[in-house]
């Protein structure tokens, strides 16, 4: 789960020490490399923020509410997504903060739930920030695998669970994969954790896309579930790092004092472009992801094992030759970058490509991906 020591400075930290950079990250630092890359490995959205949210945002600076702000979030933000959150689910003790990005969250819940030597269960495969975040606080990782479409094997995760498993982590819709989950799985998932008294983290940054059917979350069937969303990938904010969470008072208000001695705050003038994003619509975008999808989905099937992802901007074909290595090294050579499965998986058995690039770079790359699964030369 974690890569080889690395040699550093003495005073480094040993758990420094066991991070090496991500491979999205060193695909990130490879593109500026390359000439006129074809870059599918980028997992943030092309569109730009709309104009409401950036007009909201300018006006917070000018108007100078550049401060500190409360550390569970502004009030109107707060009492905005609160009365959301009400609305649709109606649990007493279900609180909201809001937090600097979802990766914020995400530490913040981890910090504030495992101790050194807890268990925190995820699948496979698994967004990149969960095993790091995990070992962060001291606590161990216990991957569970997936069925063949992504799917959570509710016999698997009892399986897996002990007395030291404090907290489950699910992501539908999935990074890499894009799947979401069966409405079945997730109630059964939320009454497993219930029945084992264990916390149940539902990671739901890619709420808004989804393609097929609802969105669903395991809460409503599990008044406890920790519920970690944010605004960075709807509306284009990536950079803005603004995050919330909701859940049960007793968790977010541990959350809310460890943000206090960490991150204090999520960027004031954010905040203020958050609440604007909350009144902005975003399906046009939607709708043009979906048809992106499809279109890659029609062309790449004949030549690679696809499951068709229901969310998220990712697809993640198997392999059709060789290992991830190799593939990523012949996909290099071509000036295209995707991102090997490995980085998300025990399993070296698919890669991910990105849909959220231009049109023209979507089907430069849907070009050079078939050329590659030809022939390894």
């Amino acid at each position: 789960m974690t890569p080889a020591t690395i040699q550093s400075h003495p005073w480094i930290a040993d758990r420094a020490n066991r991070f090496d950079s991500s491979g999205i990250r060193r695909m990130f630092d490879l593109a500026r490399q390359l000439k006129n890359p074809v870059n599918l490995s980028i997992g943030q959205p092309d569109f730009p923020v709309p104009d409401a949210v950036k007009e909201a945002m300018t006006r917070a600076i000018a108007e100078n509410k550049n401060g500190y702000t409360s550390t569970e979030g502004i009030p109107p933000l707060i009492d905005r997504l609160q009365s959301r959150i009400d609305a649709q689910l109606g649990q007493s003790d279900r609180r909201v903060m809001v937090t600097s990005g979802t990766s914020g969250a995400l530490s913040l819940a981890l910090m504030a739930m495992v101790n050194p030597g807890d268990e925190v269960i995820f699948f496979d495969p698994w967004f990149v920030m969960y095993p790091a975040l995990v070992e962060m606080t001291g606590g161990v990782c216990v991957p569970v695998p997936t069925t063949p479409g992504f799917q959570i094997d509710l016999n698997a995760v009892e399986n897996a669970i002990t007395a030291k498993t404090r907290v489950i982590i699910v992501n539908s819709p999935c990074n890499p994969s894009g799947a979401c989950l069966d409405e079945n799985i997730l109630r059964g998932l939320a009454e497993l954790a219930a029945r084992h008294n264990v916390c149940l983290i539902s990671d739901e940054i890619y709420s808004l896309f989804v393609y097929d059917e609802p969105h669903r979350s395991p809460a409503p069937f599990n008044d406890q579930v920790l519920v970690i969303d944010g605004f960075s990938k709807s509306w284009g904010m990536t950079g803005w790092r603004v995050g919330w969470a909701h859940g049960p008072s007793q968790i977010i208000d541990a959350m809310a004092r460890i943000q206090q001695f960490t991150f204090v705050c999520a960027p004031a003038p954010a905040q203020w472009a958050a609440l604007a994003a909350l009144e902005t619509g975003m399906q046009p975008q939607i709708d043009h992801f979906r048809q992106r999808r499809d279109r890659a989905i029609r062309a790449l099937s004949p030549a690679y094992d696809i499951v068709t992802p229901g969310g998220a901007f990712y697809i993640y074909p198997r392999l059709p030759w060789g290992t991830g290595e190799q593939f990523m090294r012949a996909a290099i050579d071509r000036e295209l970058l995707v991102i090997p499965g490995n980085i998300f998986s025990a399993s070296d058995t698919h890669f991910r490509i990105s849909i959220a690039v231009a049109d023209e770079v979507l089907d430069r790359g849907i070009e050079l991906l078939l050329d590659l699964a030809k022939s390894p030369a």
